[in-house]
């Protein structure tokens, strides 16, 4: 079987997939991208993925990208690691999962990070920036009612939706938002301190140099 490559950077969203393939076990290369020096914009990267983006899943001749169809590959390339859900609802709240996070959550902190994305005036920046801190405040409010009643977040078993949420979460206590998880999102902080306990998440965060949930 030929050995695949995930194209990451540190902290960015690509973190969900680079979880998920530790998970499964089986033997994976990474090449790390420095987004502040520009790695996705260079000639070599945009030959992988014209898009200029991570994550990047190259497997021989194959290119995959979007986190949220690299977490379904991988969970059902693997089925020995248990990362989909095998009833036939609980694959559809995974589906509902990925889909919400993907067009809700990263979009809407796109607005935090990435202003330059929504319009040229600068003076508006500050404007676009404040209104993505409010609406991506309040799906993290709509993500702790539903991690609520405790535990993983599809039928009561670990699946490739649960280090899509911790990305979230570690974006949520970082330097654009701050917001104090714990306080404000208990459950979904708890959630958080369950992955950290993962053997799986610990060496992702060890090799992309980020704090592990406390």
């Amino acid at each position: 079987m030929t050995t695949s490559t995930l194209y990451y950077a540190p902290g960015a969203c690509s973190l969900a997939s680079h979880i998920a393939l530790e998970e499964t076990g089986a033997p994976y290369e990474t090449a790390r991208l420095n987004l502040q020096a520009g790695d996705q914009r260079s000639g070599a990267y945009l030959a992988v993925n014209e898009r200029g983006r991570v994550p990047a899943l190259v497997t021989g001749d194959w290119v995959l990208t979007e986190n949220s169809a690299i977490l379904r590959h991988v969970a059902r390339a693997h089925p020995e690691a248990g990362l989909w859900p095998q009833d036939l609802r609980d694959q559809a709240v995974a589906d509902e999962w990925l889909c919400w996070l993907s067009t809700s959550h990263h979009p809407t902190y796109a607005h935090i990070r990435r202003p330059e994305r929504y319009t040229a005036d600068e003076s508006a920046f500050p404007g676009i920036q404040a209104k993505g801190l409010d609406a991506f405040g309040d799906l993290c409010t709509m993500t702790e009612v539903r991690l609520s009643n405790g535990g993983w977040a599809v039928g009561g078993r670990y699946s490739v939706v649960d280090p899509y949420l911790l990305l979230f979460w570690t974006w949520g206590r970082g330097p654009a938002c701050k917001f104090d998880m714990a306080q404000r999102f208990p459950a979904w902080t708890e959630h958080a301190r369950a992955m950290a306990a993962r053997p799986a998440v610990q060496a992702v965060f060890a090799r992309e140099g980020l704090d592990l949930p406390r």
